[in-house]
């Protein structure tokens, strides 16, 4: 249905919904290069101004992605709850907008009313701090071993990726930020090769760490699901299933999945029955720019797009999600400026849906971005009430040639925002004299028995 109103004596007209959308997002490089982004600025206001005025019922009648030719969209219309959506039927996205920003409106009872073109609608008519306002008040709680989410905390994933999988390499990596606090939602590897006995290894070396030690928390793989499915038929010590995911059916069958071989997978997980205080069990990424890159994107845009994974990604009752916000590129995020205000909006979506969401605070080499935008995005992340970020030895990683946060970068940002790890893996920095009462990280001399315990297998 066509859509028009007049600015400043120009009348300005959208062709569909997904025209109205894309021309309504703020600036990014991704939608200017897929020819669907507002010519000016004024176009921008304009789309803005006609979706403030849309009903928030039009995003249940009108779809983005048509429902006949595209599973995501037939899970996420087959899937809304009408009574949770009621009490917000009526109202406009801008009245929406108005109703999340309001301190007394409770927004965790709404995921399963909510649309992702909804939400994502909604974020495109916020300001910075909207975002944050409303996220911080929507916190999701998970848990496998160590529980996820909850107010006042910000956890880590210790990536400890090596170019070879060497298991020395990636040992000595998971030490540094177990000693630097980190690892409490996944110690979770990206492995060199995608083949089932490198990716079996990784996981009984992690397992081993993890046992040793008694650590309270979820080790990881990010293999291919297909190649998890394979080795947990083979008995292999598997605590989280990961996939990267996206926000079609075209762009997901480019990653090599379909919602029912997801299903499959979950159902495996859950059937091994790892976990000790909860029994989520699936760990997704995702990244804006994801569908537009395989040409799989239908001409929406790929803030709406990347919404839509999290309707995925919430089917699947995960432990983790994570947006690798800078990590497609600059084609996709052009410069700091973007790559934080999508971190900001993927997290705000996320929540809003149910999703509990990380952020991997990072950018590629090409980017116009560096520490400072990252050290911004991080400190508005944990502010926003963030559930975990990932981070990796010195911000670099050496594998995937990115940038991301490092262990260091984690200290910061609980230290001045006042935020806890997880707490039972907090208890365990306690026990093993790494961590003091107050939720400093002690300094360690060589005759340290905790920094032996650690380091005595790492040789």
């Amino acid at each position: 249905m066509r859509r028009r109103t007049t600015l400043g004596g120009h009348t300005y007209e959208f062709a569909d919904l997904k025209a109205l959308l894309a021309a309504a997002t703020p600036e990014r490089s991704g939608d200017v290069l897929a020819g669907i982004a507002a010519a000016s600025e004024q176009e921008r206001v304009a789309a803005q101004e006609i979706l403030a005025d849309l009903p928030l019922a039009t995003f249940l009648q009108e779809q983005v992605v048509p429902y006949e030719t595209d599973e995501v969209t037939r899970l996420i219309v087959d899937g809304h709850d009408a009574a949770a959506f009621a009490p917000v039927a009526a109202m406009t996205v801008g009245e929406f907008r108005d109703h999340l920003l309001d301190p007394g409106t409770d927004t965790t009872v709404l995921k399963d009313g909510l649309t992702p073109e909804m939400v994502a609608a909604t974020s495109k008519l916020m300001r910075v701090q909207d975002l944050i306002a409303v996220a911080r008040r929507t916190p999701v709680v998970t848990a496998f071993r160590s529980t996820v989410g909850l107010p006042g905390t910000m956890a880590t994933r210790l990536q400890p990726n090596d170019p070879t999988d060497d298991p020395v390499g990636v040992t000595a990596s998971i030490v540094d930020g177990l000693l630097l606090g980190c690892g409490d939602a996944v110690i979770g590897i990206n492995p060199a090769t995608d083949s089932p006995q490198r990716t079996t290894d990784l996981l009984h070396l992690l397992d081993e760490v993890r046992a040793r030690y008694d650590i309270p928390t979820q080790s990881c793989v990010l293999a291919h699901v297909t190649t998890s499915l394979e080795i947990m038929q083979r008995g292999a010590p598997v605590d989280l299933v990961f996939q990267s995911i996206a926000g079609t059916q075209a762009a997901n069958e480019g990653f090599g999945v379909t919602l029912d071989l997801l299903r499959e997978a979950h159902e495996a997980a859950l059937a091994l029955k790892r976990g000790t205080v909860g029994t989520n069990c699936m760990y997704f990424e995702t990244g804006q720019g994801a569908a537009l890159s395989g040409d799989a994107h239908h001409g929406v845009d790929q803030q709406t797009l990347e919404a839509r994974a999290y309707g995925v990604a919430r089917a699947f009752d995960p432990l983790l999600v994570n947006t690798v916000v800078g990590f497609i590129g600059p084609e996709y995020l052009y410069d700091g400026k973007q790559i934080t205000r999508a971190g900001l909006e993927d997290h705000f979506c996320g929540t809003l849906l149910g999703v509990p969401m990380g952020v991997d605070v990072c950018y590629t080499n090409h980017a116009e971005a560096d520490a400072d935008d990252t050290d911004t995005l991080l400190t508005l992340l944990g502010v926003a009430g963030c559930s975990f970020v990932i981070c990796v030895p010195g911000g670099d990683d050496v594998m995937l040639h990115y940038q991301s946060l490092s262990f260091h970068d984690a200290l910061y940002a609980r230290q001045v925002l006042g935020l806890a790890p997880a707490p039972e893996f907090a208890a365990w920095l306690e026990r093993m004299e790494l961590m003091t009462g107050d939720g400093r990280i002690r300094e360690l001399g060589a005759d340290s028995s905790a920094l032996r315990a650690l380091t005595e297998g790492v040789r």
